[in-house]
């Protein structure tokens, strides 16, 4: 038994429902490498905060992880 159009209006709903994620989403405007230099430097940064909260005392449990049993 075959779905019809059943899946293309549900790909339809599911547009309306998320204006903002049409396409692929990764059309920002920059090259390949452009977008790796961005993401380096984003990763570059968050490593640096996380060691300077590591270096300054704090508990760094931000992401929930507990060592305690």
């Amino acid at each position: 038994m075959t779905r019809g159009n059943q899946r293309d209006r549900d790909r339809e709903r599911a547009q309306s429902r998320n204006p903002g994620k049409g396409g692929k989403g990764k059309d920002d405007g920059l090259t390949p490498e452009q977008r790796r230099e961005r993401d380096a430097k984003a990763l570059q940064e968050k490593t640096a905060k996380k060691a300077a909260q590591g270096a300054s005392g704090g508990s760094g449990d931000a992401g929930g992880k507990s060592t305690k049993k």
